[in-house]
């Protein structure tokens, strides 16, 4: 079984990110939180106009704003959470935790990520690797805990630790810059925040974005992913949502 999959990230709205995959063994594409229909089509008709599946992630209108009309336009099966069905787009494949589904030759697995909503999924493809983590893990920080609690974010920051390094972490929002600002404040003296806030901040200048990143980096630069318990994280939570 190939373990190519090729991913690409498409800027939409004013600073979400939808994520185009394609399996390279049989050409199947899937496509990630989409919210935008028209940047969207424009890519998926560059590379031939194929779709089979969408995948969300959680039910914010920014990420699932233009799955129906996707689906009705490339015939593209939709993937998202069962506990959260009521919410979201009508569903064709309503997973769980735990539950495989497969994009031609490449696997993903579901991974239960609340916290930032009660039913929000990550999907790992170990062809990557990568998650897609949607507004749970982002470069640098973490979502906020609109309906989960800070324990469920660290639990779901905590599964995610336990991926390889390598693991390429696609998250929903253009947020690292701002993210860096805070990572300095709590740790102004960690030599890998500054040399990941430097680089940050060159990317940004040139107009390039700055996921997806690898989770090595995470785990040495995010004040979130490095929070020893619940406290801690919540303590950082609050912090940053005031900072």
């Amino acid at each position: 079984m190939t373990r190519h999959l090729s991913i690409k990230a498409i800027p939409i709205l004013s600073d979400n990110y939808a994520w185009f995959v394609h399996d390279g063994a049989t050409g199947a594409a899937g496509m990630i939180d989409p919210a935008e229909e028209a940047p969207l089509v424009a890519a998926i008709d560059a590379v031939g106009g194929r779709l089979d599946m969408i995948f969300l992630t959680h039910h914010h209108a920014d990420h699932i704003a233009a799955a129906a009309a996707l689906r009705q336009r490339y015939g593209a099966r939709i993937v998202g959470a069962a506990a959260d069905a009521r919410r979201l787009p009508a569903l064709d494949v309503a997973v769980k935790d735990g539950d495989v589904v497969t994009l031609g030759q490449a696997q993903a697995q579901v991974i239960a990520t609340p916290g930032h909503t009660s039913g929000e999924v990550s999907y790992y493809f170990p062809a990557g690797p990568a998650l897609f983590c949607g507004d749970t893990l982002f470069s640098m920080g973490c979502g906020r805990l609109f309906e989960g609690t800070p324990a469920d974010m660290f639990t779901s920051l905590q599964r995610i630790a336990t991926l390889p390094d390598d693991t390429l972490i696609c998250c929903g929002h253009e947020y690292t810059q701002s993210n860096a600002r805070f990572a300095l404040h709590v740790d102004p003296d960690n030599a890998a925040v500054q040399a990941r806030a430097q680089q940050v901040a060159d990317l940004r200048r040139r107009g390039l974005a700055t996921v997806p990143v690898q989770l090595g980096v995470e785990r040495a630069t995010n004040p979130f992913l490095r929070a020893a318990d619940v406290p801690t994280l919540a303590r950082l939570r609050k912090e940053k949502d005031n900072f």
